[in-house]
């Protein structure tokens, strides 16, 4: 595959591509791909500026991806120990940031296998429903505005987000905006494989995806806006004309703040405190306590 066209960052002399470069370009050329762009309005007031906005801890609270395995774990798809491994996985993955060769493949493996061999339209339907159990209530309502005042501007907005690209959409859908990039998963004769195309969509790869969904809708991504809360959204946040740090780890605050970007914080008190503690991490230990409490309990009453 080392005649793969990369688009904009690689150097003329830099060789070619490595294999996490790969999956990254795959990852993001698949999700693009995947994209469902609603037609554009026939007043438009912006058609050239959009902005991308990441999910977890920028525009929801906690992991995305998290609470849909526990809305799964709920409907009897995986259990409280296979739900406290992946989720303890994903923490690591979002954490990290220089993960091994060994991580890396582990977590690319096991990312969604807790769907394979279940139906696309099974696991659409069940995401409608957690988004409404588990997930509405956790929307930053200050992070809500930001996109919707680009919407008032005649702007498109997409989520930029690892979750899986069906549960971006009925995010994206639910807020009313354009449309998602998420992590895609390979579907053979409309069921899940359990594998994924290319790569999570995560650091590089969200950049991938929003260079590819820009050359495809004319956007010109100088006049573009990007938010996330973390740093390893740093590719996608220079990619764009204008950064906005929205509930910053201290990576992403202090990088913010040497190069003048804008940033939103809407937590307060407790939460605020929690800077740079990983979600995620402390959802799995939650749920893994949870399960067992419960699990103990069932065993006692049985």
């Amino acid at each position: 595959m080392p005649g793969l066209p990369f688009r904009g960052r690689r150097k003329p002399d830099a060789g070619a591509p490595t294999e996490d470069e790969i999956r990254a370009h795959v990852a993001g050329a698949a999700s693009a791909a995947a994209a469902e762009v609603e037609p554009v309005p026939a007043v438009v007031a912006d058609r050239t500026a959009a902005a991308f906005f990441d999910v977890d801890n920028t525009m929801m609270m906690g992991a995305s991806l998290f609470w849909f395995a526990r809305g799964l774990a709920s409907r009897k798809y995986l259990n409280s120990r296979a739900i406290a491994r992946f989720a303890w996985q994903q923490a690591k993955f979002r954490v990290a940031g220089n993960e091994s060769a060994g991580d890396m493949h582990t977590i690319r493996e096991t990312a969604l296998a807790f769907v394979a061999g279940r139906e696309v339209s099974e696991i659409v339907d069940a995401g409608e429903e957690i988004y409404d159990e588990l997930m509405a209530d956790r929307i930053w309502s200050g992070t809500r505005n930001l996109a919707q005042q680009h919407l008032d501007a005649g702007q498109r907005v997409w989520l930029v987000t690892a979750t899986p690209v069906e549960l971006a959409r009925i995010i994206a859908h639910r807020l009313g905006l354009t449309g998602a990039l998420g992590t895609v998963a390979e579907v053979v004769e409309g069921r899940y494989t359990g594998r994924l195309v290319g790569e999570l969509m995560h650091g590089e790869a969200k950049a991938e995806a929003v260079r590819a969904l820009a050359e495809r809708e004319d956007l010109d991504l100088s006049r573009c806006t990007a938010y996330s809360d973390s740093a390893n959204d740093l590719p996608m946040l220079t990619l764009t004309g204008t950064a906005v740090a929205v509930n910053p780890d201290t990576e992403l605050r202090a990088v913010a703040r040497s190069r003048d970007w804008t940033i939103r914080d809407f937590r307060t008190g407790r939460k605020a405190a929690r800077i740079g503690v990983p979600t995620v991490a402390a959802a799995a230990l939650t749920g893994g306590a949870v399960g067992g409490a419960l699990a103990f309990r069932r065993r006692r009453l049985l």
